[in-house]
């Protein structure tokens, strides 16, 4: 390190690197917007809405509804109380709570709250309940206000997987669930 720091002729300050994200009139408008354009449906909750019958309304056809929520009372699986993971291979819906919602690209942090992470990834359909306060502008506020549980992990999750690499067709559900709707819930 010495030797390095002998044979810099020139020194300059170190640049000013923060950032201001963009910022939006409508933070809420824009979150919907955007959830939108990356294929997710979006509803709004209101206070006295019972959310079993929303999910129920928009997945009448599924049978294996998993969650660790308490106010999910039509869940038929808790991934907190399965042996192994495999055990959420065919679930239709999964319902879990987002923690910030980011209006510049439409993803929402889902840290881990549940012993098995992978029903967010295995379920056909995925149901992200997240708070209206919940909802920032840009991923330099999403950064600042996300938080890890003991679990350690969390995932950004924006709209319906897919993908165009097979077949040079669009294939939704290749990698994670095939359909994401996202109840923007009151505080």
């Amino acid at each position: 390190m010495s030797n390095i720091r002998k044979n810099i002729s020139e020194v300059y300050d170190q640049p000013d690197l923060s950032i201001k994200g963009v910022q939006y009139v409508d933070t809420l408008e824009q979150f919907v917007g955007m959830s939108k354009i990356v294929g997710a449906h979006v509803q709004f909750v209101k206070k006295g809405d019972d959310i079993n019958e929303l999910v129920h309304r928009s997945y009448p056809e599924a049978k294996v509804i998993a969650s660790n929520l308490p106010e999910i009372t039509i869940a038929t699986i808790n991934p907190d109380k399965v042996s192994t993971p495999q055990e959420l291979n065919g679930t239709d819906v999964a319902v879990v709570k987002g923690e910030v919602g980011v209006a510049e690209n439409g993803c929402i942090w889902i840290p881990q709250t549940m012993k098995e992470k992978a029903v967010i990834f295995i379920t056909e359909y995925l149901v992200i309940l997240i708070s209206k306060s919940k909802i920032v502008n840009n991923m330099h506020e999403a950064y600042k206000a996300i938080t890890f549980t003991d679990y350690g992990f969390g995932s950004f999750i924006s709209g319906p997987s897919k993908t165009a690499d097979i077949e040079q067709a669009l294939v939704m559900g290749a990698q994670s669930a095939r359909g994401v709707t996202v109840l923007i819930t009151e505080d």
